[in-house]
C-alpha cells in the first residue's frame, strides 16, 4: 500500500456547478450494494450530480469516482495501525474536499472505521446538519452495533440524520436512540437479484478467501490446504476460486504457485454475471458467505487474523458466530474454524462431510429459512429509501 500523503488536488474536480450526493464505500461488497442503490436512484432522478469514494461498480453505475477506496481496504486493528499515516492522509483529503465542494448530501455505506469518524468530524467542523451546517448525512448498511461497540449507536444518533439497515433485527438495536432507522431490503433479497452461485452436486468446490488483499494472503492458504487434503483421498474434486478484482487475482496466483500438487485442479475465475454451480464451499466469513448460504451450498467458514488483532477482537466482540447466516439462524449452518482451529485436517473433514447428500439437504433447509427472514413485504428498496431523504 502506498503510504504517501494524498493531496486534495488528486481528487477529481467537482461535477458542473456542484455535487448533490457524495457516496462513500470502502469494501468491494459495499461498492456493489451502493451501485445497485445508485441505479435505483438514477432511474428516479437521472439529473442528480453524484460523486463517490468507492470502487469500479459505483463508477460504472454513474458516480464520479474521486478515489478507489476498495483498492486500499484492510482488516484488523494492527493492520489499520500499520497503515495509519496513509489513512490519516486520505481522511484529511476527504474532509478538505467536502469542506470545499459542500455536497448537499453524503451517504455512508458500511465501512464504519472510516465513515463514523468522518461523520463525527463533519459535525465538529459545523459542516453537517447535526453540527449546524447544511450537509445531510445518511448511512446505509450500518455498523454491527449488535456485535461489538454497542455504544456507537449513541454517537450515530448525534452525528447521522438517518440510517438504513439490511437485517430486520437491527431496527430494534436503535430503539433507545432518536435516530430514524428503517429496514431496507437486503441486497441479496431484492426481487431481481441473481445469486452468484447455485448448488450443483457435480460442480466444483468453491474456495472464497474474500475481497481484501491482506485477508486473502492469510486465508487463501488455509482453504488450499483444506482442499488439498480432501483431494488426496478424492482425486475427482476440482476447485474454483472467484475473485473480485485483478489486484486480488495477482495475490491468489502468487499463493497458488506454492501449491504445485493442486494448482492444475484449482481454477481462478473472475466474478461474472452468470452464476457458478458448486458442490460445496470453503470460505471466509465475509458477505460472500451469506451468498453461499442463500444459494443452498454446504461448506465451512475459515478465518484467521494477526494474533494480536484476534486477541483484541475476542475481547471486544461478543457474538456466538462470525458468519452472518449462522447468526441469523442462531446455529452453525456452516461450521466455523477460527484461528488455530482453521487447520487442513478440520477443513478437509468439513468439506468432505459437506459433499455428502445430508450436507446438501441441510444447506437447502437453511437457505429457505434465511430467505424467509430477509424477505419482509413492507421493506423499502435502498434507492427509494435514499431518495426519500434527498427530498
Amino acid at each position: 500500500m502506498n503510504s504517501k500523503r494524498q493531496n486534495p488536488a488528486a481528487f477529481d474536480t467537482p461535477l458542473g456547478s456542484g455535487v448533490d450526493l457524495l457516496l462513500i464505500s470502502g469494501e468491494h461488497s459495499g461498492d456493489e450494494h451502493a451501485a445497485e442503490m445508485l441505479k435505483e436512484l438514477k432511474a428516479k432522478n437521472p439529473e442528480l450530480r453524484i460523486a463517490c469514494l468507492g470502487g469500479p461498480k459505483l463508477a460504472a453505475a454513474g458516480a464520479q469516482l474521486l478515489y478507489d477506496l476498495t483498492s486500499v481496504s484492510v482488516v484488523g486493528f494492527l493492520e489499520v495501525i500499520k497503515h495509519y499515516s496513509f489513512f490519516k492522509a486520505l481522511f484529511d483529503c476527504t474532509i478538505d474536499w467536502i469542506e470545499t465542494i459542500q455536497p448537499k448530501h453524503i451517504c455512508f455505506v458500511d465501512y464504519p472505521g472510516f465513515n463514523l469518524r468522518l461523520a463525527k468530524e463533519l459535525r465538529k467542523r459545523g459542516l453537517s446538519q447535526k453540527g449546524g451546517g447544511v450537509i445531510r448525512l445518511h448511512y446505509y448498511i450500518g455498523p454491527q452495533v449488535w456485535a461489538w461497540k454497542a455504544k456507537r449507536r449513541f454517537q450515530m444518533a448525534q452525528t447521522i440524520d438517518r440510517l438504513g439497515v439490511i437485517f430486520p433485527f437491527e431496527v430494534e438495536c436503535f430503539k433507545d436512540t432518536n435516530l430514524p432507522v428503517e429496514y431496507t431490503v437486503h441486497p441479496f433479497a431484492r426481487e431481481r437479484y441473481q445469486l452468484p452461485f447455485y448448488q450443483d452436486p457435480s460442480g466444483s468446490i468453491l474456495l472464497l478467501p474474500g475481497s481484501r488483499v491482506e485477508a486473502c494472503r492469510r486465508i487463501f492458504p488455509l482453504l488450499l490446504e483444506g482442499f488439498s487434503q480432501a483431494y488426496e483421498s478424492h482425486s475427482n474434486l476440482r476447485a474454483c476460486v472467484i475473485y473480485p478484482s485483478e489486484q486480488i487475482r495477482k495475490v491468489l496466483e502468487r499463493v497458488l504457485q506454492t501449491y504445485p500438487e493442486i494448482k492444475d485442479v484449482v481454477k481462478l475465475q473472475p466474478k461474472s454475471i452468470e452464476p457458478v454451480g458448486a458442490r460445496a464451499a470453503l470460505m471466509s466469513s465475509g458477505t460472500i458467505s451469506l451468498s453461499v448460504a442463500l444459494s443452498g451450498i454446504p461448506g465451512a467458514i475459515a478465518y484467521k487474523m494477526n494474533t494480536w488483532s484476534y486477541f483484541l477482537s475476542r475481547c471486544l466482540v461478543k457474538i456466538p458466530y462470525i458468519g452472518i447466516s449462522n447468526l441469523l439462524l442462531n446455529r452453525p449452518l456452516h461450521p466455523e474454524f477460527i484461528q488455530n482451529e482453521a487447520t487442513a485436517k478440520n477443513l478437509s473433514a468439513a468439506l468432505l462431510e459437506a459433499c455428502e447428500q445430508a450436507g446438501a439437504s441441510a444447506a437447502k433447509e437453511g437457505s429457505d429459512e434465511l430467505k424467509e427472514i430477509l424477505n419482509r413485504k413492507h421493506a423499502a428498496k435502498p434507492g427509494a429509501w435514499l431518495m426519500h431523504g434527498l427530498d
